[in-house]
C-alpha cells in the first residue's frame, strides 16, 4: 500500500485528503494548525508535528499550502520535507505558486532522488469534497502515471501541459481568467440591477445568451442570495492575480485586463472581505450603486 504524507489542510486540502483516506490509503497529515487534523484523524489518518513526520519514509508527499512563503517554510524549513525525503518519493504539490519557485523546489527535491511534479487545481471547495477536481500538471510523464491512481481518487480529470513549472504557469493563466469573469459578472448586475432589471431575471438572461461562462453558472447565485460562505478566498484569488502579473511581466505579455481586475480585488480585500468567497467582490459594485443585487426595489422608481 502507497504511503501518503499529505501537508496542508485548508478548504481544499482537508477534502483532498479525506477521500484518499476513504479510498483506503495510508494517509499521515500535517497541519501548522493542529486542530484541522482532528477531522482527518477520526477518519483514521495519522498526525504528524512537522512537515519531516509527515514526509518521513513516504512514498507520495502532497502538499496543498497557501502561498510561496508556507511553501518554502514547509520544504526549507526546520523539519522541513526535503529532510525526510527518501529516495524515488513523490512529491505532488498542488499549491498555487510561483513558476520559479516551482522550478527551484523542482530542483532541491531531485538533488535528494526524488520526483516532484506541480499539480495545481482548479474547482473549489465542492469539487474537492466530491473528488471532481481538474489536475493540470507539470512534469515527467512516466512519474505522472506512476500516480495516476492518487490523481482519480481526488479529480474528475488530469491535463499533462508539460515539463515542470508548466502546470503552475497553465494555473495563473487559468485564474486570471476566473478573476476577469468574476468581474464581468458584478459589473453586468451592476448595469442591470441598477437599470431596474430584476437580479434573478438577468441571470436567466447570462444562464441563456453568450455571456454565461464557468463563473456565472457557479457564483450568480450566490450574487444574487448575498451568500459569499467561503468556497475560494477572496484573499487567496487576489494572491493568484499578483503571481499571475508577474508571470505576465516575466514574459512581457501584456495583460491591461488582469490589471483591472488585479485592482478591483485588491479593494475588496481593502475593504475587508478577504476570507469570504471570491465572489464578495461584488460588494464593491453594492457599494459604488448604492443597493444589493438581490434587492427587489426598481432603480427607477
Amino acid at each position: 500500500m502507497t504511503q501518503i504524507g499529505f501537508i496542508g489542510l485548508g478548504t481544499m486540502g482537508a477534502p483532498m485528503a479525506l477521500n484518499l483516506l476513504r479510498a483506503g490509503y495510508n494517509v499521515t497529515v500535517y497541519n501548522r494548525t493542529a486542530e484541522k487534523c482532528e477531522p482527518l484523524k477520526a477518519e483514521g489518518a495519522q498526525v504528524a508535528a512537522t512537515p519531516l513526520g509527515a514526509a518521513e519514509g513516504k512514498d507520495v508527499i502532497i502538499t496543498m499550502i497557501s502561498n510561496d512563503d508556507s511553501i518554502r517554510e514547509v520544504f526549507y524549513g526546520d523539519n522541513g520535507i526535503l529532510d525526510a525525503l527518501k529516495p524515488g518519493a513523490v512529491v505532488i504539490d498542488s499549491s498555487t505558486i510561483s513558476p520559479g519557485l516551482v522550478h527551484e523546489v523542482a530542483a532541491a527535491v531531485e538533488a535528494k532522488s526524488g520526483k516532484f511534479l506541480d499539480a495545481p487545481v482548479t474547482g473549489s471547495k465542492p469539487a474537492a469534497i466530491d473528488g471532481t477536481l481538474v489536475f493540470m500538471v507539470g512534469g515527467d510523464a512516466e512519474v505522472i502515471e506512476s500516480v495516476r491512481g492518487l490523481f482519480d481518487t481526488m479529480g474528475r480529470l488530469l491535463l499533462h501541459m508539460g515539463a515542470n513549472g508548466s502546470g503552475a504557469a497553465a494555473k495563473l493563466a487559468h485564474n486570471a481568467m476566473v478573476g476577469i469573469h468574476n468581474a464581468a459578472l458584478a459589473e453586468g448586475f451592476s448595469i442591470a440591477v441598477k437599470s431596474g432589471v430584476p437580479a434573478d431575471k438577468f441571470l436567466q438572461l447570462v444562464q441563456n445568451g453568450s455571456a454565461g461562462s464557468k463563473q456565472a453558472e457557479l457564483k450568480s447565485r450566490k450574487i444574487i442570495d448575498g451568500d459569499f460562505s467561503n468556497q475560494f478566498s477572496l484573499a487567496l484569488m487576489l494572491k493568484d492575480l499578483k503571481l499571475a502579473t508577474s508571470l505576465s511581466d516575466a514574459t512581457g505579455v501584456p495583460t491591461p485586463m488582469l490589471g483591472v481586475a488585479k485592482s478591483l480585488f485588491q479593494a475588496g480585500y481593502n475593504h475587508g472581505f478577504g476570507d469570504e468567497d471570491l465572489s464578495a467582490v461584488v460588494k464593491c459594485y453594492e457599494d459604488w450603486i448604492g443597493q444589493k443585487m438581490g434587492d427587489k426595489r426598481d432603480a427607477q422608481e
